[in-house]
């Protein structure tokens, strides 16, 4: 069985599976594109295998920091990104090394050695966890944001003065894996699935108003009971992606 690697061949294993070309699949070419369509997008919203993590990295500009403080938001430049789950602290990189009233150069400082020996390691572990439990707490210098996905812009609450043009902001974020980059989405067993049992529900739904009708030979239609049998198979299909592969939602995000 060839494994389908691009729209054209993810068509023909869906009509396969319906029973082409022994079965005549009435369904017109528009309507399999749309529901191949309708496919990839529920399979891009709901399944932890059509995303990937990324992180993308945005150097302010003047710009940036006039619009953040006027609450307008920044353009990410990447397509495709799903949800935004961190923007990183600007003072983590330079702040830990460069800055000697810094609580992680303290701790560096003082406590490194003791972690050779096995009591010494646990301690450390332990502060390392208190300490990023206090910053959860406190806020500090995490940023609040919010991410206007079909606007593809990010706005930060924060205190824009305390940065400077040609500082980085660093986004952990989620990226759709484009299907014609990476073809071996096409052959994804739930993605087949789905999409098959919506071209079946298409199909259903153009038979139905020749429901009752006798062909030549005294063939009739039966649309009610594929569009019924394919309703019920995409019910399932919802119900599997929604409870198995949905990703959990992140009560910290923004």
């Amino acid at each position: 069985m060839a494994k389908p690697n691009s729209r054209p061949t993810l068509i023909k294993y869906c009509k396969r599976a319906l029973g082409a070309p022994v079965v005549e699949i009435n369904v017109d070419d528009d309507q399999v594109d749309d529901r191949i369509d309708e496919a990839l997008q529920f399979y891009q919203e709901y399944h932890t295998d059509a995303i990937e993590r990324v992180y993308l990295k945005h150097q302010i500009t003047a710009q940036n920091i006039t619009d953040g403080k006027a609450g307008t938001g920044i353009t990410i430049s990447d397509n495709g990104i799903t949800e935004i789950t961190k923007v990183f602290n600007l003072s983590d990189a330079a702040g830990s090394s460069a800055n000697m009233f810094n609580f992680d150069y303290q701790m560096r400082l003082n406590d490194l050695h003791n972690i050779n020996y096995s009591s010494g390691l646990l301690d450390y572990a332990m502060t390392r966890m208190h300490y990023e439990m206090w910053e959860m707490l406190a806020d500090d210098d995490n940023k609040q944001f919010e991410f206007k996905r079909h606007r593809n812009t990010i706005v930060i609450f924060m205190d824009w003065d305390e940065v400077a043009v040609g500082d980085f902001l660093v986004f952990q974020a989620y990226k759709i894996l484009d299907p014609d980059s990476h073809t071996e989405v096409y052959n994804d067993y739930y993605l087949k699935r789905y999409a098959t049992a919506l071209i079946k529900q298409q199909w259903g739904i153009n038979l139905i108003k020749f429901e009752g009708m006798v062909m030549p030979g005294g063939v009739t239609f039966n649309g009610r009971q594929i569009f019924d049998d394919a309703r019920e198979e995409i019910e399932k299909l919802t119900e599997e992606a929604r409870l198995n592969w949905e990703m959990p939602i992140d009560f910290y995000t923004g």
